[in-house]
This record gives structure tokens, sequence and C-alpha cells, in this order.
């Protein structure tokens, strides 16, 4: 299974950057293929390639790389794309060891978020209504935004930012991401052993299921067309009162 390293999860998240890193995870998801019938269903996990095919297949729901960009001028015009439940874990710990027994890949700098004391779970089980945007939808018009710009327009919009819990739990939620999606948690980032800022990633670079950290500085540039998770509130109609301009 292709594993991230620190510095390759530092890349990770620019789509025009992953082409290396997925050719390569690519290449070992063949090799893997040829030798399928001599590895057992529990050795493969639930995160492997070959069983989120087969979980594309039988589930077929609406995935956040086949919504259209559109824009997006209240939080009230954004339907759930998914929800999620939280709070299903006692602490972190369980909450990693539930990664692992499924087989999903957790890169240098998320294994290094999830086990900072920031981390935290939360104490009771709530659902949380996710949706994926992007800068263009946000109405930007530049190829890149700057992630604390981005934040300001989903606030601004309506939504919220997600708790660093979404993103582990949204990995195992979500089996049948298809391959090259690549998904930013729109989060508050956590500080690294080295004090680098780093917000999750719920990828499927091709070679199975994995969750990756990337740069969460203010001025860490987004592609344009990347998705971004954050909170729909469940109530709106305290919200804004009509669709705000474009920035």
């Amino acid at each position: 299974m292709c594993i991230l390293t620190s510095q390759a999860d530092r890349a990770a998240p620019h789509h025009h950057l992953n082409a290396r890193w997925g050719s390569h995870c690519l290449m070992v998801a063949l090799l893997c293929a040829a030798s399928l019938f001599q590895v057992t269903p529990k050795a493969w996990g639930q995160c492997s390639a070959r069983d989120v095919l087969q979980n594309q297949l039988k589930l077929g729901k609406v995935r956040a790389v086949d919504l259209p960009q559109k824009l997006i001028g209240s939080a009230r015009d954004v339907p759930t794309w998914k929800t999620i439940a939280v709070g299903t874990f006692g602490n972190s710990v369980a909450l990693r060891d539930a990664l692992d027994s499924v087989g999903c890949s957790i890169g240098g700098l998320a294994a290094e978020v999830l086990a900072r004391p920031a981390f935290t779970v939360s104490s009771s089980k709530m659902d949380v209504e996710l949706v994926a945007v992007s800068a263009v939808e946000l109405g930007f018009k530049a190829d890149s935004v700057p992630l604390a710009v981005i934040y300001a327009r989903a606030r601004q919009l309506g939504f919220e930012l997600a708790a660093a819990e979404v993103g582990p739990q949204l990995r195992l939620q979500y089996l049948d991401q298809p391959m090259g999606e690549f998904l930013i948690v729109g989060m508050q980032p956590i500080k690294t052993w080295s004090g680098g800022p780093v917000v999750l990633n719920v990828a499927n670079g091709g070679a199975g299921l994995i969750l990756i950290g990337q740069d969460g500085r203010d001025d860490a540039e987004i592609p344009a067309t990347s998705r971004l998770l954050f909170v729909r509130p469940p109530d709106l109609s305290g919200g804004i009162a009509a669709a705000l301009p474009p920035p």
C-alpha cells in the first residue's frame, strides 16, 4: 500500500502536483492486483483499491467529484453532500485504531495531527451535514486562492468550519470515494510537532483510501477547483437574508 511521507503530504492537495504521486500509487495498485487472489479479504481491508471499486459499484451515491461547479450566493443554496456521525469513539486512539482495522492508510502529517493534544473527538454522538464546495463556487476567479480567504468567504455565506474529527470520520464513512478525488477538510489547522499548521485531506490517489495532511497556513494557495468540506448548519433560518455578491 502506498503511504505518504510528510514531504509528499505537503504536495498532495494541489491536483496538478498529484500526478507523480498518483502515477506511482497506481503502479503499485496494478502490481498488487496481479496477486489479488493470493491475498485474503481481511488482509486487504475495506480501504484497498479493490474494495473501494466494489463499494462504488454497489452504492452509487452522489460524490463530490460529480457535483457541478456553480456560483453560491448563500449556504441555503447548497444541499448537504454527505451526513456523517461524529463522537462515535471514546478517544482519538480508538479512532486511529478503527482506521487501521479497515486498512486505511494515514500519511505522515496526518498521523502527527491525530497524535497532537489539539486533536480531540466529540464527547457525544451527533450527525454532521457536510457540503463540498470550491473557490470557484464561492465566487473567486483566480487560479488559486489563499486558504484563509476561502475560509472567510465560506463563513460569510453561512458555512462553518468542520471539527478536526470530521477528517478521519469521513475517511471511515466514505468507502466508495472515486479514484483521483482529494477533499480538503475546512478546519482549524493543527500544528505538528515542528510547529507547522496542517489541515486534513480525505483522498483516493489510486492505491486505496488514505487520510493525508497538507499546508494549513493562512496564505497556502488552494487551486480554485479543489473541493473543500464545510459544515452546513442544520438550521439556517437565522442566516443570511440575501445572497451576497461575489468577492
